[in-house]
């Protein structure tokens, strides 16, 4: 059986957040082609061939155990009584069962809390739609997988060809007893390493420092555990100071400059209509835009892909507001992910920061506002990234009695209406997920697209997901239900705004 693996803090965080009103899976909606004269079970063949790639993604067939009364992080571990049947579903939807039903009803199952007694994901299969099409909706607890992770899993979900085989397996081997040293030994050998580190106590040498670890989940031993983490996170942080220090002085330059206050300012978000208390309801909007033309765009402005797409977005907010009378003086933020992952990791995990940006929404020439969100955004990076480095290394923190008390305090923000009063930290979130360029399989399927189904919060009520496959870029949309029940209407004015910004860069056909 596969050891328990413990749950890092920034993984555990999204368990501690969730309420009712408030899931914290995030998933998405794929749309496949089935092949002309298609009479074959595409259910049966795609639940088939999740069951044949499941070995490559054995996060996949854990369950969460908690710690003895909740006093640490809980843990993944295998789940003995692993079914496909209760991960995988038959769905259907009403007649006309076209692409508006399948929005409503991913909004509607969106909000519905994943069971913490399985594995956290589910997969419901949509057949019977017009043009022959089936619709894949998916969704994975955030606290198993980022979006760096999820288009990992894509490549063991889909195929580059159309008519894939199973894959071949080696016979299963027993897993060679684990030669672990006695307790005595272990003991010594973290000794002798802190020893180590108070001889040279700020070498990088030191940032390699491990103390052993018990792996049970019963309190004596959680209590163990904890202890040795302490020790081991506080020897780590003291090997990182000096690079922290100068990290700290190099953002603190550009507090202290009188020339970035009115930057620092714009990074205060103001109160719109979207940044309020949310409801366990979800609304659901999908768009597809041309890759090549978003990023004529951005190139056209001397910025990124990224750039555009937050531009298009800013334009959206911008003309949403201003329907509403409610356009602020200032700028709109951003909430900006950005991906700690190497290039090649695929670990399923979160590893993820974030940086604030402002959208330029209180300027009405649409080339401005890009030119401007462009330098915001770069202004943005080189705060954050000095910074990046260190994010892993506290993301691993942990402290006793965390899971309860910050469920309790998730719980009492969710029940109390704060969202309501307070100022948002930021007004919505921007999320841009490079994906595959080549076309995709599943079951003998072509997918068409890969629609992102993210997260919505107390205080910010949209968040806008981009994925990228193939030449295009599919759009995403989820809203607190209360607050945009007919989110698509604004879905589909991210088209209006890129062609505003072509004609506006002359790129207009």
């Amino acid at each position: 059986m596969a050891a328990a693996v413990k749950l890092s803090t920034l993984d555990a965080g999204f368990l501690y957040m969730e309420t009712p009103e408030m899931p914290m899976h995030v998933g998405s909606l794929s749309m496949f082609q089935l092949p002309d004269g298609y009479d074959g079970d595409f259910f049966e063949a795609f639940k088939a061939q999740i069951a044949d790639r499941i070995a490559d993604a054995p996060m996949l067939k854990r369950k969460l155990a908690r710690t003895a009364l909740d006093v640490d992080h809980p843990s993944w571990v295998e789940d003995e009584q692993f079914d496909i049947n209760r991960q995988i579903f038959r769905a259907s939807l009403a007649a006309p069962s076209d692409m508006a039903a399948l929005r409503r009803t991913v909004g509607w199952m969106h909000a519905k809390l994943l069971n913490r007694a399985r594995p956290l994901w589910e997969f419901y299969v949509f057949e019977h739609m017009p043009g022959n099409q089936v619709g894949l909706y998916v969704k994975i607890h955030h606290s198993l997988i980022d979006g760096g992770a999820g288009v990992a899993l894509t490549k063991i979900i889909y195929d580059v060809v159309p008519d894939a085989r199973p894959r071949p397996r080696p016979a299963a081997a027993e897993a060679p007893a684990e030669d672990k040293p006695s307790l005595a030994e272990a003991t010594n050998n973290a000794m002798q390493s802190y020893l180590r580190f108070w001889q040279a106590p700020f070498s990088p040498e030191a940032v390699n420092f491990s103390m052993p670890r018990t792996g049970k989940t019963d309190l004596g031993s959680v209590l163990l555990d904890h202890v040795a983490g302490q020790v081991e996170l506080g020897v780590k942080l003291a090997a990182a100071m000096p690079a922290m220090a100068g990290a700290a002085a190099r953002s603190m330059a550009s507090f202290i400059d009188p020339a970035r206050l009115a930057d620092l300012q714009n990074l205060v978000a103001p109160k719109t209509v979207l940044n309020k208390s949310i409801s366990s309801e979800r609304a659901f909007g999908s768009i597809t835009l041309s890759l090549p033309r978003v990023k004529a765009v951005g190139k056209a402005a001397g910025g990124s892909l990224n750039d555009a797409v937050m531009a298009i977005s800013a334009g959206m907010l911008r003309r949403y507001l201003a329907q509403h009378g409610e356009v602020p003086d200032k700028p709109l933020t951003a909430g900006v992910p950005i991906s700690l992952r190497d290039e090649g990791n695929a670990n399923a995990n979160n590893q993820v920061f974030a940086m604030i940006c402002p959208l330029a929404t209180n300027i009405a020439d649409p080339k401005q506002r890009l030119a401007t969100i462009i330098a915001e955004s770069g202004k943005a990076k080189d705060m954050v990234n000095p910074f990046k480095a260190f994010v892993p290394l506290m993301t691993n923190a942990s402290a006793l009695g965390l899971p309860v008390a910050a469920q309790l305090l998730a719980l009492l923000y969710s029940r109390s209406g704060l969202a309501d009063v307070l100022p948002p930290a930021t007004n919505v979130c921007i999320s841009n997920v490079p994906g595959p360029r080549m076309t995709l399989y599943a079951a003998g399927a072509e997918l068409l697209h890969l629609y992102p189904v993210s997260i919505v919060t107390h205080g910010m009520a949209l968040n806008i997901t981009v994925q990228g496959y193939r030449d295009q870029l599919d759009f995403g949309l989820i809203a607190g239900a209360n607050i945009l029940p007919d989110v698509q209407a604004l879905t589909d004015l991210l088209e209006e705004e890129l062609l505003v910004l072509e004609q506006a860069f002359g790129l207009a056909a």
